[in-house]
């Protein structure tokens, strides 16, 4: 009588399952898709961009330069004067140096826009530059 009774407190025992070793791996799994996971830095603008039938898709997108047609600049949800551009993508780039750069132009915007927000691109040492397109 006494072995039935240790056997029901034993088995009551293993019964019991420690949850803190899983929690502390899913924890730890949680910070690292956090850290790991890329940001795309968004120009803040809607543009309504030209139509190619050779356009190509771009998979790592990290920087979105927005261009309206009256040549305002948007990088990161703000305004950006064209003689800016240059050192707010050099942090940019200096942040994310694997990052892709495309720039979203209007089909409205001057090509002298286009061109003056290119060669900014260029000083700042970005060469790999897209224009966005439909």
């Amino acid at each position: 009588m006494r072995r039935r009774a240790n056997r029901s407190a034993l088995s009551e025992q293993t019964a019991e399952i420690d949850m803190t070793p899983m929690l502390d791996i899913v924890f730890i799994m949680l910070i690292f898709f956090i850290v790991t996971s890329s940001s795309v830095k968004e120009s803040g603008l809607e543009v309504n961009r030209p139509q190619a039938q050779t356009a190509e898709k771009k998979e790592h997108v990290h920087i979105i330069v927005g261009i309206r047609p009256n040549g305002e600049v948007w990088i990161d949800k703000q305004p950006v004067d064209i003689r800016a551009v240059r050192a707010t993508m050099a942090r940019l780039q200096a942040e994310n140096p694997l990052g892709s750069v495309v720039i979203a132009a209007d089909r409205e915007t001057k090509t002298q826009h286009l061109v003056a927000v290119m060669d900014q691109l260029r000083l700042a040492g970005i060469t790999n530059a897209a224009i966005a397109t439909d």
